[in-house]
């Protein structure tokens, strides 16, 4: 049985003519947080996923686009934060957002229903696939929009290249079976360190590296699993010699998780790829540490974390889009 679905309202109403609203109270946008690329980024992978959009939709993504050509520059890098008024705060440069932007684009460009947009998204994404980042998770998201690209241009060569550096800046997993990470620490979105190291095995036929991401997505899904439920890592992190906090956790954690099994279930044709992704949805539906449903059905929104007092009923634009994509598995899984 399906779980319902939240749709797109909360993300039509944090958004405007200009872009995506960061924050939120309650489901009340806080404007003077302003917009940021990540968020817009985020959006844009959202809408492009939908086969057969909405008209409302289609401008979105259209909206999208032409925020993330405005946050970038003639080098392919990007801005960040734009404030209410329309004035970037910060310089371009290459961290989270750029690799979100670059993933946002490469999935409009090879999935975007509408044509226009499909054009201009490459376009961006030729030109930030320029630049490289110090840092992994940036190489990651980045890496992922360049997947999406070669499934369906495999000659192109700047996303291929991208790519591989996006697997090579991950890193090797660690020796230690206790441990099997390429990182001393899980912090963010940890899922799509192994999403891309599995997508970059998969389109250039290396059976190794494809092995290395599953097996490090294996035992990333294991250690968040607490009694056939969803118990991910907070905010906060985890390393091994420390402690682990069950509360403040994250939805972003779940998408991610919930992406990646995605991406395993299609690569390898394992259907039992397809539970973490069950487990994801059901940790938005309640089945998580607190018994409590992470998502407001009057108003499609999703909060914004999960503490030991329930959620954060804060429904800011980087929870609501976690919880939509999320979703958005659940309505192709078998």
């Amino acid at each position: 049985m399906r779980a319902p679905t939240p749709g797109f309202k909360h993300l039509l109403r944090l958004s405007d003519d200009t872009g995506l609203f960061e924050h939120a109270r309650h489901a009340i946008v806080l404007r003077h947080h302003g917009y940021c690329t990540d968020d817009v980024a985020r959006g844009l992978v959202v809408i492009s996923r939908e086969p057969s959009p909405v008209h409302r939709l289609s401008r979105l993504a259209d909206c999208y686009v032409a925020f993330l050509t405005h946050a970038q520059d003639r080098s392919g890098a990007f801005r960040n934060r734009l404030s209410f008024d329309r004035r970037w705060s910060d310089e371009p440069g290459v961290g989270d957002w750029w690799g979100r932007a670059m993933w946002g684009l490469g999935t409009a460009a090879a999935r975007n229903s509408t044509p226009w947009i499909r054009q201009e998204a490459l376009y961006a994404f030729g030109l930030g696939a320029r630049q490289r980042s110090p840092h992994p998770r940036a190489m990651a998201f980045a890496g992922l929009g360049a997947a999406e690209v070669l499934r369906v241009t495999p000659d192109d060569s700047a996303a291929a290249s991208l790519l591989t550096d996006a697997a090579e800046a991950v890193g090797t997993p660690a020796e230690d079976p206790s441990w099997p990470w390429p990182q001393p620490y899980l912090t963010y979105a940890n899922a799509a360190l192994a999403e891309v190291v599995i997508a970059a095995g998969d389109l250039s036929d290396d059976r190794h590296l494809l092995t290395s991401g599953l097996n490090m997505l294996t035992w990333l899904c294991d250690v968040q699993t607490t009694d056939g439920r969803l118990s991910v890592v907070p905010v906060a992190g985890w390393r091994p010699d420390a402690p682990r906090s069950r509360y403040d956790q994250q939805p972003i954690e779940v998408a991610a998780l919930a992406d990646a099994c995605a991406t395993a279930a299609r690569v390898t044709g394992d259907d039992t790829w397809q539970e973490p992704v069950r487990r994801s949805v059901a940790w938005f539906q309640g089945a998580n540490d607190a018994d409590t449903a992470m998502w407001n059905p009057a108003t499609g929104g999703g909060y914004d974390g999960l503490t030991e007092h329930g959620p954060n009923l804060n429904q800011g634009a980087e929870s609501t889009l976690a919880l939509i994509s999320t979703m958005q598995h659940d309505r192709r899984r078998p």
